[in-house]
């Protein structure tokens, strides 16, 4: 997990000098290279840096026109650089990310430890604010995540013949699972 972490921060510093630079699309892969090999030598692939990095530029005008839309009072040219573009990375994993991968609070708490670690002191309350009114306004998915609901989740896109032996299937393991704990409290007893 500090791996994933190591290269958010990494993906936060280089859109943070590509917005520094005047937002000049054609430089970001120099600037995520030379990032990579100056913060994660040790980091032998940097496929999330490079994700989070083309994902937030190809998403750009729909992410900053939430952060415009979520925080009001902020004129988007008004935000620290910092701040934009945690939050950047942080409506993009929100927003277009894959949920089994980086479910919602989780994308927002690594949104927040980023904002601790570069931003001011308000920074995380900030981006905590604009992210936690996102994920409020998009349902609040996965709020009572558990793996079962996933997985119901799931079964309901497969076709019913598919989704009813599956679910059969997970039904007769759980009995199964029950039952094993079952005998297991009787025999200690």
């Amino acid at each position: 997990m500090a791996n994933r972490h190591l290269q958010r921060s990494i993906a936060m510093q280089s859109l943070f000098e590509w917005d520094f630079n005047d937002c000049k699309d054609d430089n970001i892969l120099n600037i995520v290279d030379r990032n990579m090999e100056e913060f994660a030598a040790g980091i032998e692939e940097g496929d999330l840096v490079l994700r989070l990095v083309e994902g937030t530029l190809k998403n750009r005008k729909k992410i900053d026109e939430l952060i415009e839309e979520c925080a009001p009072e902020w004129p988007l040219d008004q935000i620290t650089t910092v701040d934009r573009n945690i939050l950047r990375i942080g409506i993009f994993e929100l927003i277009f990310g894959d949920y089994d991968e980086v479910p919602p609070k989780v994308a927002i708490n690594e949104a927040i430890e980023l904002a601790k670690t570069f931003g001011g002191p308000n920074s995380a309350k900030f981006v905590n604010g604009v992210l936690g009114t996102i994920y409020r306004e998009m349902g609040e998915p996965m709020k009572d995540d558990s793996r079962e609901k996933r997985k119901a989740a799931k079964s309901q896109s497969l076709s019913s013949d598919e989704a009813g032996e599956k679910s059969e299937s997970k039904e007769k393991e759980g009995k199964e699972k029950k039952e094993k704990k079952e005998a297991k409290k009787k025999t200690k007893k």
